[in-house]
């Protein structure tokens, strides 16, 4: 707060106390007063005018300057009025309140907005859930009528379950902390599982995949885990090469951590665009021209799941070689990536 402003607020103030002085002091000229009378009656009443603008300056330099502290350091802005001191003068007062009354009807916003999204990503989970049904029921007439017809049908079946699934977990991925257990888990179950649920797009695209040392243990949630390591597996099977086709998925141990890499011979990402991999909604290249309903989201929620859940993830590409992805699972329950 500059004192030069403060004064510029106080200026009709000091003029009107300057021309009461002036005034009385004139007034006085009809009594015989001594000088030194006369200097007092003109020197006191700015003193005290003095005083009280440098007292009432520094209350309020005071209060201003741990207001804007405060607003700099606080994380939730509308929460200024909680942290902010009851001041001693009557516009600080005022503005306290304002501030208070504004933060009240912000929180009610908050919590309505709040709720709405909850109900809407119960209705989303509830809708998944539901739509599992008919998938599941759709497979198994399928398996009772193999044909090549229904084989392809099969493949479709899959994807739709593979974007319900996604959208199950996007839905979920901002209340991962109640939806996840950190336990020992282990490695091979996982990848096992995510390349089960892509047995149909594996064979259908004559993919080779190898599995070798993943004889590991490690702390994670294997739900969300699967849920991970089955995005890469399928974009390794949507960006495959025309033939030739191969996945390598193996780990090592490094002191209190065990990489999983996922490597294939696929066609790769071009160097401008490994940066931007990981973004909301990025196809680049490949999802433009390779795969146009490609979503940009898989990738995404690889990231923001694994940030969640204190795993890391590192994706390194060279066009028309292959792409590898390596994931970092924590050896014990304390440690994040």
């Amino acid at each position: 707060m500059s004192f030069i402003r403060f004064l510029k607020d106080k200026i009709l103030l000091i003029i009107l106390s300057l021309f009461g002085i002036a005034t009385i002091e004139t007034l006085l000229l009809a009594y015989k007063l001594g000088i030194g009378i006369r200097i007092y009656i003109c020197i006191a009443p700015i003193i005290l005018l003095v005083i009280s603008i440098i007292v009432e300056y520094e209350n309020r330099k005071k209060f201003y300057n741990n207001l804007n502290q405060n607003m700099n350091e606080l994380e939730d802005k509308y929460l200024i009025a909680e942290v902010t001191e009851t001041p001693d003068f009557i516009e600080g007062i005022i503005l306290k309140e304002t501030m208070q009354e504004t933060e009240r009807s912000m929180i009610e916003k908050i919590n309505k907005y709040k709720n709405l999204q909850e109900e809407y990503t119960e209705y989303i989970e509830l809708w998944i859930h539901e739509i599992k049904t008919p998938i599941a029921a759709g497979k198994m007439i399928i398996e009772n009528n193999k044909t090549e017809f229904t084989k392809s049908i099969e493949e479709e079946l899959d994807k739709i379950e593979n974007y319900t699934e996604q959208a199950l977990f996007y839905a979920r991925s901002n209340t991962v902390e109640k939806d996840y257990c950190i336990t020992k888990s282990s490695l091979k179950e996982i990848i096992n599982l995510s390349v089960m649920k892509n047995k149909s797009g594996l064979l259908s695209n004559r993919i080779n995949i190898k599995l070798d040392d993943l004889d590991k243990i490690v702390y994670t949630d294997s739900k969300w885990a699967v849920f991970i390591v089955n995005q890469i597996i399928q974009n390794s099977i949507k960006y495959s090469k025309i033939e030739n086709k191969e996945i390598n998925i193996f780990a090592k141990d490094e002191q209190e951590k065990v990489i999983l890499y996922i490597r294939d011979n696929g066609i790769g990402i071009i160097e401008g665009e490994l940066n931007r991999v990981f973004d909301k909604g990025f196809t680049g290249t490949n999802g433009r021209i390779q795969n146009k309903k490609s979503t940009g989201i898989g990738l995404y929620l690889c990231k923001k799941l694994c940030s969640k859940l204190g795993i890391g993830i590192e994706l390194d590409s060279k066009k028309d070689i292959g792409t590898e992805v390596k994931i970092t699972f924590p050896k014990n329950s304390y440690t994040d990536f």
